[in-house]
């Protein structure tokens, strides 16, 4: 498998960010799935072609997805080219404020995605509300992190065909978190946790949560199907 890990790319260069991820968020989620054993790539904004060439897209298995303030820098026709690529099978696995990228919200269908956001370092319980889901593997009952972003319903979105994490804030909201959708032959995996300001991606149970969403969204070995004119059959 290999999976190319792409980021915005913009907050980590702050100071206040860079202490928490010097290497950016990209560089340490890719560092802990080399570590488990994959082949990873990153990619930022703001190389050319944003770093997801044809020859990027065509290789990558799964590709991770976070950004947050520069969603429409994003070119259409890369958001096109990735579209293409989940169609045909590639998985997409989008982190946190990725909800409100270009790419979540074409293969969502809809331009509307809003939610409730607070920033003041609530503590954040996920609850595994799909216990024996591929992605939920090794996680328990629940994933605790001390201080995140605050996010709460209603958030406009299709309906999941799978829900695999709901998040209770000490705030009192309540967030549908881990979320499965299934667009052509591609699987989709949104999972909210990641705000720039909290060690997120260094906490082991997200990881863990990472590597399964890796996992459960590579590209099965199905039958590719016929589209436009066919002949008679029978």
């Amino acid at each position: 498998m290999y999976i190319t890990v792409w980021n915005e790319y913009r907050h980590e260069r702050e100071e206040e960010f860079k202490k928490v991820y010097p290497d950016g968020m990209h560089g340490a989620i890719a560092e802990y799935l080399r570590a488990e054993g994959f082949d990873v790539g990153t990619a930022v904004l703001d190389e050319p072609e944003h770093g997801l060439t044809d020859e990027v897209l065509a290789k990558t298995d799964v590709l991770f997805w976070w950004g947050h303030c520069a969603h429409e820098e994003v070119s259409d026709e890369i958001v096109n080219k990735v579209y293409r690529r989940v169609m045909e099978g590639m998985g997409l696995v989008v982190l946190h404020s990725g909800h409100a990228s270009k790419i979540f919200r074409k293969l969502m269908g809809t331009d509307s995605y809003d939610l409730k956001w607070r920033e003041s370092g609530d503590m954040e319980i996920l609850w595994n509300c799909n216990p024996g889901h591929p992605i939920t593997k090794g996680v328990g009952d629940k994933i605790i992190l001390p201080h995140e972003e605050t996010y709460g319903e209603h958030f406009i979105i299709p309906e999941p065909d799978e829900t695999v994490f709901i998040s209770w804030f000490t705030g009192g909201e309540v967030f549908r978190s881990g979320l499965c959708y299934r667009r052509g032959r591609g699987k989709i995996f949104y999972f909210r946790p990641g705000h720039e300001a909290f060690p997120t991606y260094y906490d082991p149970t997200v990881r863990r949560v990472l590597k399964n969403a890796a996992i459960w969204a590579a590209p099965e070995d199905t039958e590719k199907l016929t589209y436009g004119w066919v002949p008679a059959t029978v």
